[in-house]
């Protein structure tokens, strides 16, 4: 998908009665439908009817949303718990503080009509990426899983450009591509695509989109009603997507193509319907998983990578 730089603000009139809690949050791409409660629960008032006034921005590089965040530039980042279990061995300050979609998105694409059938299919062929770390590691797993290794691959680093690198033959397979969007983009262009899940081919199951903030002097509060507003949309999405899909494609008229009206319904099914809630056991699961890939030496506890921001804390 072609990269587009975009800032959006959405300036909320505070009432004269109570002033507005402010929060920034950072998408992890221009905005879609993945970011559909964010952007209903502005469109809706939810936001400032749970006293906030929220900007909203889009990355000049999708790297920079767990950086900006970790540097307290802004309150929440849109990114990938995966990311996370990573970005923690970075040193950045960071906690899962609630979850946008609760599934995984990312997937190994191939064409249909191509030479692999299955993953095994890939030994002695050439496989895109476009983030080193994370879809390095989910492409390992998933080799391991089928009895190959890294060395039985040629890996490439094919940027942005995934549907175009496979629909044009420069690589027989891309890791990284979400389900929801590439499959679409290269049937809207002509070529059907085939997509392996990680989750069935070795990877624990993993929050594909969370919120994170600077856990270092974490205000739960602010954060916590941002949360139930994004629920509140949510809801609504689930109770009638048609209709909430044209009010979110009604907020811009960049938003509304076919790629993107096919995205919609590839998408709403998989928002989390609890945002605020936390799963331990999930990230858990991924902690364990990466040290028994050997990504890295020793596990982080779950309760020290996500907080549950509408518990109650002891005084």
């Amino acid at each position: 998908m072609k990269h587009i730089l975009t800032t959006l603000a959405f300036g909320l009139i505070a009432t004269p009665v109570l002033a507005q809690d402010r929060l920034t949050v950072m998408l992890d791409w221009f905005v879609n439908p993945d970011h559909g409660p964010i952007i209903l629960a502005e469109e809706m008032g939810y936001f400032a009817d749970a006293g906030l006034e929220v900007e909203i921005v889009t990355p000049a590089d999708p790297n920079d949303p767990p950086r900006m965040a970790a540097a307290g530039r802004v309150d929440l980042a849109v990114t990938y718990q995966p990311e996370l279990h990573l970005n923690r061995r970075e040193g950045l300050d960071l906690v899962r503080v609630g979850t946008l979609i609760e599934t995984p998105l990312t997937c190994l694409v191939v064409r249909a009509d191509g030479p692999v059938q299955s993953l095994g299919d890939l030994a002695g062929r050439k496989v895109g990426f476009a983030v080193a770390g994370v879809q390095e590691m989910l492409l390992t797993a998933m080799l391991d899983h089928n009895g190959l290794s890294d060395d039985d691959v040629e890996q490439i680093n094919i940027g942005w450009s995934i549907s175009p690198a496979l629909m044009s033959g420069q690589v027989d397979g891309v890791i990284g591509a979400f389900r929801n969007f590439e499959l679409n983009q290269m049937e809207i262009e002509g070529h059907e695509g085939r997509c392996f899940y990680p989750e069935a081919e070795g990877v624990p199951s993993y929050d594909e989109l969370i919120y994170v903030a600077r856990a270092d002097g974490l205000d739960r509060d602010p954060i916590a009603r941002f949360l139930l507003a994004t629920e509140r949309a949510t809801a609504d999405i689930l109770n009638d997507p048609e209709a909430a899909g044209e009010r979110f494609f009604a907020t811009s008229a960049e938003l509304r193509n076919e790629l993107n009206t096919r995205a919609w319904g590839d998408t709403w099914p998989r928002f989390a319907t609890r945002p605020a809630a936390v799963d331990q056991g999930r990230y858990d699961r991924f902690e364990a998983f990466l040290v028994a890939q050997g990504a890295v030496k020793t596990a982080i506890p779950a309760a020290d990578l996500v907080v549950d921001v509408t518990a109650q804390v002891a005084q």
